[in-house]
């Protein structure tokens, strides 16, 4: 039977002359505190009788009120029942911490955020962060507690998103930016109200224990509220006319330009490696003439860990030379670099009259070409994207991964940009 008390310990002794009522929860065999808004003064306390290191309260009137806090909380052990057989000491003590208090989700948001950037996933929590700050613009204030994301909110945060609206941001030296913000698209809709579920989710993952019968977050607004489909997007891919003039075209030396058309060929060129694992690599990653690393996008999701082996071939030698190890000097973050690549694909465009093409299209472009210039399965293109098939999962437990696959795949899709312009042209 787990028991509580409260507990007043002359350890706890503050500099400014109070001590802390504590809530002893005992549970098999272990102990755990549960700290009280009560701190006591010398007047308001006794020496304990029989335990030299305690504190008696004498207070009358506040040990009553620490009297009724701790009837409330055998309330709630006595009505667990049988189930608190299933409680470790931990899940005890959160269950009566938890079950008089609200969720605050901006809180659970930013703790959430923190544990995901600890591992890597910085991408990701960067799309949280912006999710959390939009909510506190929308609630104009930094507490809102999780009964508040209800369906009806939903409808309103819809309708806010859509309209011109003005933020204020800090800027790297902490001061505080006001911009103007343009209404959201369709697609940008979808991907806020995705996030937003996904931290939702995460959050009732957390505080609620079926296996116990704690249910913390109850409702699920999700189910009622139909979140718009995302645009079928534009395709990403460029034809292999293109590809020759991003990769002879002539930007200024160490331009943002320059180092746009060297990473998208080096993109290209390595199977449409992303550029956060380019910034990523290093030395230790080239082993016996390959690029062997994890990819990050999904390396913390898979058993295998996205790893990937990539043939340095001779087109891709000089660039990953001049760049491995080098875009985490010069970028600070991964963020840093995008930016720059994202303005110098922009200098590019204008400078070949393309249409808006991205770093990423390199990456469209290797599975496009493969599968429909070079007539590769897809399961092959998906091998040398670095693509789990959801499908054949089973069979992956019983064929190894064969990177020679990925080697021909790669010769033949750089092998169409030495081949006669009419014959690959694009109709």
């Amino acid at each position: 039977m787990a028991t509580v008390d409260a507990k007043v310990y002359v350890h706890h002794y503050k500099s400014d002359g109070t001590c802390n009522v504590k809530i002893k929860v005992y549970h098999k065999g272990q102990h755990r505190f549960i700290d009280t808004s009560h701190y006591l003064c010398d007047k308001q306390l006794k020496k304990h009788p029989e335990n030299k290191g305690e504190f008696v309260i004498k207070d009358s009137f506040v040990k009553k009120l620490v009297n009724d806090e701790l009837d409330q909380y055998r309330l709630m052990i006595g009505n667990l029942g049988s189930r608190l057989k299933l409680f470790s000491p931990d899940d005890l003590k959160s269950f009566l911490v938890q079950s008089d208090t609200s969720i605050d989700f901006i809180e659970f948001c930013e703790q959430f955020i923190s544990d995901i950037k600890q591992v890597g996933r910085d991408k990701s929590a960067a799309n949280f962060n912006t999710i959390k700050n939009s909510l506190v613009d929308f609630f104009s204030r930094k507490k809102v507690f999780v009964d508040e994301i209800n369906i009806d909110m939903l409808s309103n945060w819809e309708h806010y998103l859509r309209k011109e609206r003005t933020i204020i941001r800090l800027n790297q030296l902490s001061e505080p930016v006001t911009t103007l913000q343009k209404p959201l698209t369709d697609a940008s809709i979808h991907n806020y109200m995705r996030d937003l579920r996904s931290l939702f989710n995460h959050a009732r993952k957390k505080y609620n224990r079926k296996s116990l019968g704690i249910i913390k977050i109850e409702h699920y607004p999700f189910e009622e509220y139909r979140i718009i489909e995302a645009p079928e997007t534009r395709k990403r891919n460029t034809d292999v006319e293109t590809l020759k003039l991003i990769r002879d075209c002539k930007p200024a030396c160490n331009s943002r330009a320059e180092l746009a058309r060297d990473l998208f060929m080096l993109s290209f060129y390595l199977c449409g490696i992303n550029a956060v694992d380019l910034y990523q690599i290093d030395q230790s990653n080239i082993v016996k003439g390959r690029l062997e690393y994890n990819r990050s996008k999904t390396r913390n999701k898979r058993k295998d860990n996205a790893f990937i082996s990539i043939k340095i071939i001779k087109e891709a030698d000089q660039l990953l030379k001049k760049y491995i190890g080098v875009l985490s000097i010069r970028y600070s973050t991964i963020g840093g670099l995008n930016k720059a690549l994202s303005s110098g694909m922009k200098d590019l465009c204008k400078m070949l009259s393309l249409d808006d093409i991205t770093y990423y299209w390199a990456r469209h472009t290797v599975g496009n070409l493969a599968r429909n210039k070079c007539r590769m399965s897809k399961d092959d293109v998906a091998l040398a994207l670095n693509h789990v098939d959801q499908g054949r999962k089973t069979t992956d437990i019983y064929v190894d991964k064969d990177w020679s696959i990925i080697d021909e795949l790669q010769k033949n899709v750089v092998e169409l940009l030495e081949t006669s312009n009419n014959l690959f042209t694009e109709k």
